[in-house]
C-alpha cells in the first residue's frame, strides 16, 4: 500500500476552499497509519461543515474548529469527552499527532495529514 500512498497528488482547489467543500463533506475517515506504522486501535475524522472538525478517538468523542484554509491545516481548541478506557495511551498518540499536523491532502477515498518535517497520518473512509 505504501507505493500508493507516495504515489498520490494534490488534489488543486482554490485558495479559501476548506476539506468540507470535497466529496468526503460527512465521510467518516478511518485512522490506518501514523508515520508509516499501523495504527491498530479505531479513530476518525469527520468534516461536517466548513470550518468544522469532528470524530472519535479510541476512547472519546471530540469536536472543533479549523483554523486555516485548505491546504493547510490548523486546529483549534477541541472539545473532548472525558472516559476512562484502556486505550488511553493510544488515544494520546493520536491527539498528539493530530495537533501537530499542518497540511491536508485529498485524493479520492484517502486523507493525508502530515507536517513540513515529514510526519504523516494517513486516513481511509470507512472502515
Amino acid at each position: 500500500m505504501l507505493p500508493l500512498l507516495l504515489s498520490l497528488t494534490l488534489i488543486g482547489c482554490n485558495e479559501d476552499e476548506s476539506p468540507s467543500g470535497y466529496a468526503g463533506q460527512g465521510a467518516e475517515y478511518v485512522l490506518r497509519e501514523i508515520n508509516g506504522a499501523s495504527y491498530p486501535e479505531r479513530a476518525t475524522l469527520i468534516f461536517p461543515e466548513e470550518g468544522r472538525i469532528a470524530g472519535s478517538a479510541p476512547c472519546n468523542s471530540f469536536s472543533g474548529t479549523l483554523l486555516a484554509p485548505y491546504p493547510w491545516f490548523e486546529l483549534g481548541p477541541l472539545a473532548v469527552t472525558r472516559r476512562a478506557c484502556p486505550d488511553l495511551p493510544a488515544e494520546s498518540q493520536f491527539f498528539t499527532a493530530l495537533q501537530r499536523m499542518k497540511l491536508i491532502e485529498f485524493s479520492g477515498s484517502v486523507l493525508i495529514l502530515s507536517t513540513t518535517e515529514g510526519e504523516e497520518m494517513i486516513f481511509t473512509i470507512g472502515d
